[in-house]
């Protein structure tokens, strides 16, 4: 009988289901938006029931639409939005409250007093983020805070807390387990970095009840059986990842200095940093990649607000593009940026800047800037944000980028892609699947149950589908750098606090 790898694909607007094959091959997509909701201005909500019943529905689309059931799936990987919180009743499973989204501002005032009072190099030091209302321990505060009842309810053990990810297996097992796996875990700053288990004296200062921590397990094991009607055989829930790390192992960025970066709305960089965690002096976070067979792979991550968002302002916000898909011919019409740079801080400056505060400039306008320089000058922007955050990654880690794997929409942007192999003055290779957050969740699960018999079987079958290598001069490519850092520093110092 045909086996299958499910990977589950939990993200901000969609869940998805993808049916794998032993050769990294898909079969069945299915994908299913589900409600966004704001409450107040910087919250963002999702109904915890809209995320299961989803997730559920696209399951069943995807192993019907390719005619298979239980007995054909090998394991199930799940990969999921990071630092999303949900809080639920450990007897009936109802949630207490919606899921809070890694997007959610709402305590960012709290974050503020923790920094004022001194809290944020020993929060950094023990669990390698910073301070920051993104992650999931303020989160879950407010919720204890501010849900009638939540608070004495939790200190006599009847509240669960978790991720995405935790809620799939606890909805797949009917209540069977409450687990996470450790690189979910690194991202609720409740985690210490170095033994991998819940921080006790950070549960105490979040004022959180250690019962109400998931089990904390590796990347790749069985965590359980499905226990739920839509498969008519139980089937072992086998990997888990959060979506950034997921994406690093889909790329097979398995070697210290391999890095994958992410082309969305925003970008994510992560590079694989090895067996030990490299704490950032730059303004990186430091997060667990995944743990296999008893071996944890550390990684260094930096964010960009604005990725390929910068192009959807240029066609909503300015008009000079009908279409996204438009910007590459518009910026091809030019030899250069001619003289122009856009420093894309439409929503703050992320990694390695973080000010929040800082605002969107473009520089360099005469008279002969045309609409065409404008956007070369976007797509640039792009690329110099990512060479920024790997500068800041060799600096922390030691170690030179052997070559940056890209996937995400605008890695499709043959004019991009160059521009930011000679920017970074290395080879940049694109993906051949374009799935690569579904497909290392895949990955995880298929190798806890020996579908894929090792890493090595895995690394065969990954593709590029081209690469780009440096066709500028050193020189040329060190001007633009300096270029780009004075239209860096001039946006950071005209910022109103």
């Amino acid at each position: 009988m045909e086996q299958y790898i499910l990977a589950l694909d939990q993200g901000t607007s969609s869940s998805r289901a993808i049916v794998f094959d032993r050769r990294g091959e898909i079969h069945a997509v299915a994908q299913r938006e589900f409600r966004q909701i704001f409450p107040q201005p910087g919250w963002v909500e999702h109904d915890p029931d809209d995320i299961w019943s989803s997730e559920a529905s696209v399951i069943a689309e995807a192993i019907t639409s390719v005619g298979i059931n239980g007995k054909n799936i090998a394991a199930i990987g799940i990969t999921n939005q990071r630092e999303t919180t949900l809080v639920w009743d450990a007897d009936t499973g109802r949630p207490v409250y919606n899921a809070i989204v890694w997007q959610d501002r709402r305590t960012s005032e709290y974050c503020d007093r923790l920094r004022a009072e001194g809290y944020a190099e020993s929060i950094h030091a023990r669990t390698g983020l910073i301070v920051d209302a993104y992650f999931s321990a303020t989160k879950i505060k407010w919720i204890l805070d501010n849900v009638e009842g939540a608070r004495e309810r939790a200190e006599a053990g009847r509240l669960r807390f978790g991720t995405v990810d935790t809620w799939l297996v606890w909805q797949l097992t009917r209540g069977e387990r409450h687990v996470t796996d450790v690189s979910n875990a690194s991202r609720t700053m409740l985690l210490d970095i170095e033994t991998l288990d819940w921080n006790d004296e950070l549960l105490a200062m979040f004022d959180i009840p250690r019962s109400m921590m998931p089990e904390v397990c590796s990347s790749s094991e069985v965590y359980g059986h499905t226990k739920t009607t839509i498969f008519a055989h139980e089937v072992p829930i086998a990997g888990i990842a959060g979506d950034q790390q997921a994406a690093l192992f889909g790329q097979m960025c398995v070697e210290p200095g391999m890095m994958k970066n992410t082309y969305g709305t925003g970008c994510f960089l992560l590079m694989n940093c090895g067996e030990r965690p490299v704490m950032s002096k730059n303004n990186l976070l430091t997060t667990v990649a995944w743990k296999i067979a008893g071996r944890t792979a550390y990684a260094l991550e930096g964010s960009i607000f604005v990725g390929g968002s910068v192009v959807q302002w240029l066609r909503d916000g300015l008009g000079i593009i009908r279409s996204s898909s438009d910007v590459e011919k518009l910026a091809r019409s030019v030899e250069d940026n001619g003289g122009v740079y856009f420093v894309p801080a439409l929503t703050g400056m992320g990694a390695p800047w973080w000010d929040q505060y800082a605002r969107g400039t473009i520089t360099g306008l005469s008279r002969g800037t045309t609409a065409a320089h404008i956007a070369r000058a976007a797509l640039e922007g792009i690329a110099f944000q990512t060479m920024d955050i790997v500068d800041a990654m060799m600096r922390d880690s030691g170690l030179e980028l052997k070559s940056l794997k890209v996937d995400g929409g605008a890695s499709r942007n043959d004019l991009l892609m160059q521009f930011q192999s000679d920017i970074l003055r290395s080879e940049v290779v694109r993906t051949h699947v374009t799935e690569t957050t579904a497909l290392g969740a895949a990955y995880l699960a298929g190798l806890a149950v020996g579908y894929w018999r090792d890493m090595e079987e895995i690394r065969g079958h990954w593709r590029g589908a081209g690469s780009f290598t440096p066709s500028m001069s050193a020189d040329q490519a060190g001007r633009l750098r300096d270029a780009w850092h004075d239209a860096v520093r001039r946006t950071l110092s005209g910022a109103s606090r």
